[in-house]
């Protein structure tokens, strides 16, 4: 049951959810990685990357609340229960114990990259059926990429 009605076909309806469903646990999980990775990172460059940390979380927290809006929006319910985001997202799992800094990095740069490409794909997806929900997808996209080239230059 849905109470809220889309003005989209069934087909694109199908489409816009399970991009936005998707995004949504990635975003999800990748808010907590970030904050995991957070609290156990160590070695010379821990505040920088610390402090780097708690920026991705900033964004991917404030992201999936968008797109779990969006997805309410169009009569689409959002799923962030934790089942779901261990069943369905993109990144891989963080080691347990502290993290040294370079590793942190390593994980960052894996995550968002694996996060990155299932948005392009969802970014294509929804072209045709939904530019508004597609032009949410490109701006998280752009914020994402954005965190995704800093991490990778500290690896350099």
């Amino acid at each position: 049951m849905s109470v809220v009605k889309s003005s989209l076909s069934e087909t694109d309806l199908k489409t816009v959810g399970n991009a936005l469903q998707g995004a949504l646990v990635d975003l999800v999980d990748l808010g907590l990685v970030a904050k995991q990775v957070h609290w156990n990172v160590v070695g010379p460059r821990f505040r920088s990357v610390h402090l780097q940390l708690d920026e991705v979380v900033v964004t991917a927290r404030q992201h999936s609340d968008v797109v779990a809006e969006r997805a309410s929006a169009m009569g689409v319910n959002p799923d962030g229960r934790a089942a779901s985001v261990a069943s369905g997202s993109a990144i891989g799992e963080v080691p347990s114990g502290w993290i040294k800094d370079t590793d942190a990095v390593k994980i960052l740069v894996d995550a968002l990259g694996a996060v990155i490409a299932r948005m392009r794909e969802r970014i294509e997806a929804t072209d045709e059926p939904d530019p508004i929900t597609q032009d949410i997808l490109i701006g998280l996209t752009a914020d994402l990429e954005k965190h995704a080239w800093m991490f990778q230059a500290e690896s350099a």
